[in-house]
């Protein structure tokens, strides 16, 4: 006989019976379907140790050499010529040192003024070259007060190659107080830029007189250009070109630097051998004695006269003009060509002997 069983124990049964009866009734596995869609990729693992380095390949084939190139800068050494164990700088700086150029006062008192810098100072001057100016027309100046030393009238460390040896400027020269006239003297053409008049003598006014307007009146200041040229005097003198111009191939350079390049800038007596053999200075044919002594002449003549005072500077005033025009002949030859007639005779001989006659009358 059956015992009374609870309801929740054959609710049990139940359940057990039917899942025994789905898992009798279950069919085989079927095929696997389709992939799915990629996901989105993870994040990147570590990375893993380096692997072994494998042998490296034979070497290629040696190619041709291909033409050479240009030399380089250095290929001259061309420092070298100058910056070595040599005296080829210093020597010349002490001889620069000694000339007017390198110890001259004219740097320190108009090398820093408005007009008298384009010449006065070295670093002045290299800037109006540059600019293709003259003294007269320059009005640059930023350049701070030098000597006329190397940088002035070389091409110093521009290139730094054999070129730092060129000068500044060899171009021909505007005589710019003579229109029209140019100076063409091969590398002496540096030195015209400075060397010439800044004026002409003034006409004489209605009365036959001319003004002499101060102490530094004359063909200021170094007017030697233009003497070589036969110019740059007063009076009724005619010039032309003398042979230092005609003959001489550089001019100033030739016979002021010679071939030992002398930077005392002081003239060679050897440079004028080549065309006056035998010559042992400077006076040659008795020349610069003649010329002593008229200039002397002259001078007594303008200080009896009133043109001159007892300093031997010029008498500020009114003069007659052919007085006048002596004084200036006088103050050109004597204080500012100083060549005592070499740059070129026969002008310098013409303007003293029409200078003193001026007197004679």
């Amino acid at each position: 006989m059956w015992k009374k069983t609870s309801l929740g124990v054959w609710v049990s049964v139940v359940l057990l019976l039917a899942a025994a009866m789905l898992v009798s009734c279950a069919g085989p596995e079927g095929a696997t379907g389709p992939a799915g869609p990629v996901g989105p990729a993870g994040p990147a693992g570590p990375e893993g140790p380096a692997g072994p380095k494998g042998d490296p390949g034979p070497a290629g084939p040696k190619g041709d050499t291909g033409p050479a190139g240009p030399a380089g800068e250095m290929a001259e050494l061309t420092c070298m010529e100058c910056h070595n164990d040599t005296t080829i700088i210093s020597s010349k700086q002490f001889a620069w040192e000694t000339s007017l150029h390198g110890s001259g006062t004219a740097a320190e008192y108009a090398g820093g003024r408005s007009g008298c810098a384009n010449c006065h100072s070295g670093g002045v001057f290299k800037e109006m070259i540059a600019a293709g100016q003259t003294p007269a027309t320059f009005e640059g100046g930023e350049a701070g007060v030098t000597h006329q030393d190397c940088r002035t009238c070389h091409q110093i460390h521009t290139s730094y190659t054999s070129a730092d040896w060129a000068l500044a400027t060899t171009d021909p020269v505007a005589v710019f107080a003579y229109e029209g006239v140019t100076y063409d003297g091969g590398e002496g053409n540096l030195c015209a830029n400075c060397h010439l008049p800044r004026t002409q003598i003034a006409e004489a006014d209605a009365d036959g007189m001319i003004n002499v307007s101060s102490t530094h009146w004359g063909p200021h200041h170094g007017p030697q250009a233009a003497v070589l040229l036969g110019l740059a005097g007063a009076g009724e003198v005619e010039g032309k070109p003398g042979s230092h111009y005609s003959m001489a191939e550089n001019t100033c350079v030739t016979c002021h630097l010679g071939e030992s390049a002398d930077h005392t800038f002081e003239p060679d007596v050897a440079a004028c051998q080549s065309c006056h053999e035998g010559i042992e200075d400077f006076d040659f044919s008795g020349l610069q004695t003649e010329m002593t002594e008229k200039l002397a002449t002259l001078m007594e003549s303008l200080e009896a006269n009133g043109l001159l005072d007892e300093e031997g500077e010029p008498v500020v005033g009114l003069h007659p003009a052919n007085q006048a025009q002596a004084l200036w002949n006088y103050i050109m030859l004597a204080h500012e060509d100083k060549s005592l007639g070499v740059h070129n005779p026969s002008y310098s001989r013409a303007l003293v002997d029409w200078s003193i006659a001026q007197f004679e009358e």
